[in-house]
C-alpha cells in the first residue's frame, strides 16, 4: 500500500481566452456559483465552487487544442439537463452508453469539454467493467 493517501479530486482548471463569455457560460448557463480566487494571485482566475470541489478558469490568449480530455457534471436529471441545453441553444453531443448511466457532453465557448451525467444506479465494476488492456 502507498503511503501517500488522496480522499478526493479537489478542482480542475480549464483555459479560456474570453472571461467573460467564459463566466457567463459557467454562471448562468451551467448555474455554477462563483467564489474570489486568491489576492495573491498577478493573473486572471476565475474559481467555482462546485460543492467543495471547485472548477477554475484560467484566462490564456490561446484555447487548449480540442481533444477528448473533459471534466463531468453529476446531476440527478441528465433529460432535464439536456432541456436546459437546448433551451439555451447550446448544442449537446451524444457519446456513447454506458451501463447505469444516462450522459451527453456540451462545450464551453473555447470548445472544452464537459460531460454531463446522471448515474442511474450504481457502477458495478466487477459487472460493467473491464480493466485495459
Amino acid at each position: 500500500m502507498s503511503a501517500i493517501r488522496f480522499t478526493h479530486i479537489d478542482h480542475c482548471s480549464v483555459i479560456v481566452t474570453d472571461v467573460a463569455k467564459s463566466r457567463d457560460f459557467y454562471g448562468r448557463v451551467l448555474g455554477l456559483k462563483e467564489i474570489a480566487a486568491p489576492k495573491e494571485f498577478d493573473f486572471v482566475a476565475v474559481w467555482y465552487d462546485f460543492g467543495g470541489t471547485y472548477i477554475h478558469l484560467l484566462r490564456k490568449a490561446q484555447p487548449d487544442t480540442i481533444s477528448p480530455r473533459h471534466f463531468c457534471l453529476h446531476t440527478p436529471d441528465a433529460s432535464a439537463a439536456r432541456a436546459h441545453f437546448v433551451s439555451l441553444g447550446v448544442p449537446i453531443e451524444e457519446t456513447v452508453k454506458i451501463a447505469a448511466a444516462d450522459r451527453f457532453f456540451v462545450r464551453d465557448p473555447d470548445g472544452n469539454r464537459i460531460e454531463v451525467l446522471q448515474w442511474l444506479r450504481p457502477y458495478a465494476p466487477s459487472q460493467d467493467g473491464r480493466l485495459a488492456q
